[in-house]
């Protein structure tokens, strides 16, 4: 049978191009997001192809209630998930103390708890089936400081050492965990977090097909990390050497900046 394939913020962006690419073979999708339009879109797109059932969820996982209606979802529809694509998140440029605070803490909620509480659901079964794996989307934001996008930054943090973690914990057992470290991507993420603007952007920013591609590819291997883009990585290795108070004031530069 196909894999069944759960994809959180499949409406757009990483989420839309992960089940295009997902969906060249046979595979059960389902996709998850807020909006109900685009996902049933994207399901009558993918769902001509031979072999691709798509089921969509439509959820607020930015709320408790939105998680608990995707896992009751998926449960009602009888599906086992075989990997998981943690993939729902966003970001907010600016100065953080002139910050709305919900918004700050709803970031919070959607790029960690969200991805908390559905990996701690649907891990335990793929270890009792000794098949499996978990896909959670990081940053290179994860590996520095970020001023000016600091709840962010660090929320991505958390995911890369929280996959790295789980990785060693489930290791020869079937299933693998993998974080995913793309750079700055020209997506609607970019937009909607004001950054598409700043010189960071500019500078640094991939396509979303080639993000893609690489986190397919490690979670084909199983790999704990993969940092998106050559650049990305070589990025990546100067930020253990590099002094912190120069990666700050560096990473403050390249996002206060305006064109």
């Amino acid at each position: 049978m196909p894999d069944t394939i759960l994809i959180t913020g499949a409406s757009a962006g990483l989420g839309a191009d992960f089940a295009r690419a997902l969906a060249r073979k046979p595979v059960t999708l389902v996709l998850t997001a807020r909006r109900t339009d685009r996902l049933a879109a994207l399901a009558s797109e993918l769902g001509q192809r031979p072999g691709v059932e798509v089921h969509v969820v439509s959820a607020d996982l930015s709320q408790p209630e939105g998680v608990k209606a995707l896992l009751d979802g998926i449960a009602d529809r009888g599906l086992s998930i075989d990997t998981l694509i943690n993939n729902a998140g966003f970001g907010a440029l600016g100065d953080f103390t002139e910050s709305d605070l919900v918004t700050q803490t709803g970031m919070i909620d959607l790029n960690v708890r969200a991805l908390v509480t559905l990996t701690h659901a649907l891990l335990p079964p793929m270890l009792a089936r000794g098949r499996g794996a978990v896909l959670n989307v990081a940053s290179t934001a994860a590996f520095q400081p970020g001023p000016y996008m600091a709840v962010y930054y660090a929320s991505k943090a958390f995911v890369l050492h929280f996959s790295e973690a789980l990785h060693e914990e489930v290791k020869g057992r079937g299933v693998t965990v993998t974080a995913l470290c793309p750079g700055p991507t020209r997506t609607e993420f970019a937009d909607i977090a004001g950054m598409a603007e700043t010189p960071m952007f500019e500078r640094f920013a991939g396509t979303s097909e080639q993000v893609v591609r690489d986190g397919l590819a490690a979670l084909e291997r199983g790999q704990a990390v993969m940092v998106s883009g050559l650049l990305n990585r070589l990025t990546a290795v100067s930020t253990r050497i590099a002094p912190r108070g120069v990666l700050r004031r560096a990473v403050a530069k390249l996002q206060s900046g305006r064109k």
